[in-house]
């Protein structure tokens, strides 16, 4: 069988309910996890993601802010959690489907100054990771995982539009770029639009908000990604490539998320 795992930095799901609905129509994921839904559970608009044919949910939610969920159109059972977030925002939700376990992440984007010592959203950012990174090296490798969701890191030269300049700005600093390889090494992740689409061809999934036309300045970064381990490298495969994408178009629609959805297929 074919899952497909989509990650969605939705920003506020009661507002973008229809666009979710919509790209649910158009790319059919049967895995849909959603960031900064920015809601509590109560208020998730439950009766639209049942019409969506995506009735099974797990539901972090939080007042006003952060917030993750997943929602499947296969049955969802429990996962072991990876709570790690110090702050206790609801950044994280996770669940077994098909099974293969899957967690859904919004790690903190860190603010402005990239200084542990005098910004401490800079350092509870990189205590997330580093908690998150020790965790995962408790797991088998060989064990079916995704960690999916907005991890705020543009791991890359070729993630970003500017390395140079990018370089000093939060989302790609040394520090950042280095907890990420971290986390990839703790079980050997493997990145799976990476392996779709190999560098040196550049690849973003979020563009500001600030810009008049995302596309003409293009100056993206990719924050959103899918990655899975060794468990998973036959599923990844099976069909003699790996299957994921951005799917930008999204971000283009009237009044859009700044991120846009991210899928990849995995065949059971």
């Amino acid at each position: 069988m074919r899952l497909r795992i989509c990650t969605w930095n939705v920003n506020s799901v009661r507002l973008r309910h229809e666009q979710v609905a919509r790209f649910v129509r158009e790319q059919a994921p049967d895995v849909l996890c959603l960031q900064e839904i920015k809601c509590r559970e109560g208020e998730f608009p439950r009766e639209a993601f049942v019409e969506m044919g995506l009735p099974h949910l797990k539901i972090a939610g939080q007042k006003g802010w952060h917030g993750v969920a997943i929602a499947s159109a296969l049955p969802l059972e429990d996962a072991p959690p990876l709570d790690v977030c110090r702050e206790g925002h609801a950044r994280c939700v996770g669940a077994t489907v098909a099974g293969v376990e899957v967690h859904n992440f919004y790690i903190p984007a860190g603010g402005d100054v990239p200084d542990r010592e005098a910004n401490p959203k800079f350092d509870h950012k990189l205590d997330f990771y580093e908690k998150l990174t020790a965790e995962l090296a408790r797991r088998e490798r060989k064990a079916p995982l995704a960690i999916v969701g907005d991890l705020n890191v543009a791991p890359g030269e070729f993630d970003v539009w500017n390395h140079k300049y990018m370089s000093k700005i939060v989302s790609h600093t040394p520090v950042e770029v280095e907890a990420f390889a971290a986390l990839m090494g703790s079980l050997d992740f493997i990145d799976l639009l990476r392996e779709t689409t190999p560098e040196p061809q550049k690849l973003a999934s979020w563009w500001s908000y600030r810009a008049q036309d995302f596309r003409v300045s293009n100056r993206g970064l990719r924050l959103d990604h899918i990655l899975v381990t060794p468990g998973l490298r036959e599923a990844a495969f099976r069909l003699g490539s790996a299957a994921a994408r951005v799917h930008g178009d999204v971000r283009a629609w009237d009044r859009p998320s700044d991120h846009a959805p991210v899928t990849a297929d995995l065949v059971l």
